[in-house]
């Protein structure tokens, strides 16, 4: 699990091209509440969730997104609908 750069859009879109219910499916695999993986993706309901090691520049494409833990990324992406 690297650090990995993406921008903001592709990071939205990841989410966007989940199937329904995966939010709930990957907070519960990981222990985590819903909203601190809305709040991955770009949410900013901080009040019920987290978002830890997430760094946001402001850029072309809604700036470029840093991510120091990969966990929430990599199981979404292979929950994606091809």
């Amino acid at each position: 699990m690297m650090a990995r750069t993406i921008t903001f859009s592709n990071l939205r879109k990841i989410k966007d091209q989940l199937p329904d219910g995966s939010i709930r499916e990957i907070a519960t695999k990981l222990n985590l509440s819903e909203e601190t993986v809305r709040n991955y993706f770009g949410g900013w309901n901080f009040d019920r969730g987290q978002s830890d090691g997430i760094h946001i520049e402001k850029g072309p494409d809604g700036g470029i997104v840093t991510i120091d833990d990969t966990t929430i990324l990599d199981l979404a992406e292979s929950m994606l609908v091809r």
